[in-house]
């Protein structure tokens, strides 16, 4: 039977600081990830440098993560593009990214530029094998004002599928966007296990603070939801895994840390440790055959 591995996202430009100390405390599988910029990294070098020493401890890189804004910059775009060239080199399955957006412009104007962009992209992952997996993550953007990534919200989801129908074009899914959104996440997942378009999940959490959102709302003047490492936020990851299960999910979960506001610092790595500890005895610890 195939496990569910909890892997963690190491910061690309940081590889060699985090890479070799989260693998030796345990996390079965890692992301690779870049935030608009590569930073003067060359991946053939990178994946020249790491891929012997993961290859010796049996970690596999799940993930290569460019987020950028494809549809309305070029140059973001032919990065991701190399990206998905490079991710063989590491034996990733699939590249992580934005949908992008028309940044200051509403959701559904930014539908056709999507379907052009990322039909060529589909394409040209799919040739390689690979899957391309959205984040689900606002970038501060609204419906009406988006930032950078229009794929954020499910009603989006629904246009950008019916645009790019390609099966290897889905979304790397986390309960903390959803959450911050006032969206019950469980139920979210639920309804959405069973489209086949979930291909990727981070591990990070959110707790909201209903008391501020009965006094100030939800509009800006006053946060009412931090960002969490799984382990400390309000998500029922049990039944997360259950729905995984059920739903025959095939990949893994990688804790995306370095967004806890009380986890950090000095504290980093002992919230990540306890986030692989969580999500390993949230999916029944490990997997034991029966006789």
């Amino acid at each position: 039977m195939k496990q569910i591995e909890i892997g963690v996202c190491v910061p690309g430009s940081q590889t060699e600081k985090w890479l070799a100390p989260l693998v030796e405390a345990g996390f079965e599988c890692v992301a690779l990830n870049f935030h608009m910029s590569l930073e003067g990294t060359d991946l053939r070098a990178l994946a020249e440098r790491v891929m012997p020493f993961l290859c010796e401890k049996g970690v596999r890189v799940a993930t290569i993560g460019y987020y950028c804004n494809p549809i309305e910059n070029a140059e973001q775009r032919r990065t991701l593009e190399a990206v998905i060239d490079a991710a063989p080199l590491f034996g990733a399955p699939m590249v992580s990214t934005f949908a992008g957006a028309l940044e200051g412009e509403p959701v559904e104007k930014a539908i056709p530029r999507f379907g052009e962009v990322f039909r060529e992209l589909a394409k040209r992952a799919a040739d390689k094998g690979l899957q391309i997996a959205i984040e689900n993550c606002p970038m501060d953007g609204t419906w009406k004002r988006a930032t950078c990534n229009i794929g954020f919200h499910p009603k989006a989801w629904e246009l950008m599928f019916g645009e790019v129908p390609d099966r290897n074009v889905g979304l790397e899914w986390e309960p903390g966007h959803q959450s911050i959104q006032l969206i019950d996440p469980v139920s979210q997942l639920r309804e959405w296990i069973g489209t086949g378009r979930i291909l990727h999940m981070h591990g990070k959490d959110c707790t909201t603070d209903w008391d501020a959102v009965r006094r100030w709302g939800t509009l800006g003047a006053v946060e009412f939801a931090k960002q969490r490492t799984p382990g400390f936020g309000d998500t029922d990851w049990r039944q997360i895994f259950s729905i995984l299960r059920e739903g025959g999910y095939a990949s893994d979960i990688c804790v995306e840390g370095f967004h806890d506001p009380v986890y950090c610092g000095e504290l980093e790595l002992t919230g990540q440790l306890h986030a692989l500890r969580y999500l390993k005895w949230c999916r029944g610890g490990d997997f034991v055959p029966g006789p």
